[in-house]
């Protein structure tokens, strides 16, 4: 029998022993392995998964440091990444494979209006809940602690007032607007934006380039530890259990390697359920990517937060139940069409998208909901019947996917 002949052998075997494996209901994980060793192999069996200092790159970390990605028939090598510009711009080149990435960056590159133009992929999201809009302590000592007494502080002393986040289409900005125009202030026209990378935020507030800002932890923390910064609300508060991070690529790259984009979301998924498995578990957690290599920070900026212990930087203090989510039993990761189409909705709420998108079309190209099914398959983790869901905002505004055009349309402090 010649080489050929029998590696087309060996191939008939795998696809048969799969299918058999699937009809007497065995172990997904053990289906997995016999995936990593047959016609669903990973194509590409090492990728470079670009990150940003943050505490929501943790379950991308945590999949390679505890060798979950093994079990799927890859590796995984985290690389730290400088900005969210330069992770698009890697992604986009082909530097990155994947990347932990802002939710709205994909969406914005897909449709040109974040940089370089190019058709993307949403294969998970990473993370809910977790972030926070931080006022200076300058503004606070002079009583702007809220969205209400930030108006009434701006009202009362006329002057530009400087907000940052961390990317034109990204999260952080749609929840600082979001939070802005919720209060009366127009996030375009009243104040100005500009952007900084998270791990900057807390040295440019320490020598007043700016008056508050939106990012991840553990970078609210750390400038209430430094003295600098206060909590005036969590992005929990805003959107509850809202999308944030996810695990991106280019659509090409999807296309290319399913069977690998397939593994990398099941190690990253058995990695989050892991992370979110109790207070040892968490505490690991906190203590690996606060390491110069990951996060660069000290422990105790990441371990509270991420366990729901708050605190505001003015003396008061709480639980929150809605704190940051890796897995959630699976509710934190399923990549909802009505997630991805709320982000454009505020891309053209904002000015950003000049006439309305498909939005159903757009939602469902970039979210890859059936490589996403597969590795939940493959990690046993539970999958929603829907593909929207309906969630209401602080404002009390309701969004559901339903009518996006009217939703975009409807509020009244708009571009």
């Amino acid at each position: 029998m010649t080489d050929a002949q029998t590696k087309s052998t060996l191939s008939r075997r795998t696809v048969l022993k799969t299918a058999a494996l699937g009809a007497i209901g065995i172990d997904p994980a053990l289906r997995a392995a016999v995936w990593a060793q047959g016609s669903d192999k990973p194509e590409k069996e090492e990728v470079k998964i670009g990150f940003i200092p943050l505490t929501d790159c943790a379950s991308v970390v945590m999949a390679s440091v505890l060798g979950i990605d093994k079990k799927y028939g890859v590796k995984i090598v985290p690389s730290k990444e400088a900005s969210w510009a330069g992770v698009r711009d890697k992604l986009v080149n082909g530097d990155l494979d994947f990347a932990h990435v802002l939710y709205g960056l994909v969406y914005g590159v897909h449709l040109g209006i974040g940089g370089p133009k190019k058709d993307m992929a949403v294969l998970m999201t990473l993370n809910n809940n977790g972030q926070a809009i931080t006022l200076s302590k300058k503004l606070a000592d002079k009583g702007a602690v809220d969205g209400a007494s930030l108006t009434k502080a701006m009202a009362a002393e006329k002057r530009e007032y400087t907000f940052a986040q961390t990317f034109p289409t990204g999260t952080h900005a749609m929840w600082l607007n979001y939070w802005l125009a919720a209060n009366g202030i127009n996030p375009v026209k009243d104040v100005k934006s500009i952007v900084v990378p998270p791990p900057q935020m807390v040295a440019n507030m320490r020598i007043g380039n700016m008056d508050g800002f939106c990012v991840g932890e553990p970078w609210n923390q750390r400038a209430i530890m430094d003295g600098i910064g206060i909590t005036a609300i969590t992005t929990q508060d805003i959107w509850k259990d809202h999308p944030e991070k996810v695990l991106g690529t280019t659509a090409d790259f999807a296309k290319k390697y399913p069977n690998t984009a397939r593994a990398v979301t099941a190690a990253i998924l058995e990695a989050g359920r892991w992370i979110d498995t109790g207070l040892q578990n968490k505490n690991k957690m906190a203590e690996t990517i606060a390491e110069k290599s990951y996060v660069n920070t000290s422990v105790d900026a990441i371990n509270q937060r991420i366990l729901g212990r708050y605190t505001n930087g003015l003396g008061k203090n709480w639980d929150d139940p809605n704190h940051m989510k890796f897995y959630n039993d699976g509710a934190a990761n399923f990549p909802y069409l009505s997630d991805g189409m709320w982000f454009l909705t505020q891309h053209k709420r904002w000015g950003l998208l000049k006439e309305h998108p498909d939005y159903l079309k757009v939602a469902t190209e970039i979210n890859q909901i059936e490589i996403y099914k597969q590795a939940a398959t493959a990690s046993k983790t539970p999958v929603p019947k829907d593909t929207v869901r309906t969630s209401k905002l602080m404002d009390g505004i309701v969004w559901d996917g339903k009518n996006p055009k009217a939703y975009a349309d409807g509020f009244k402090v708009k571009a």
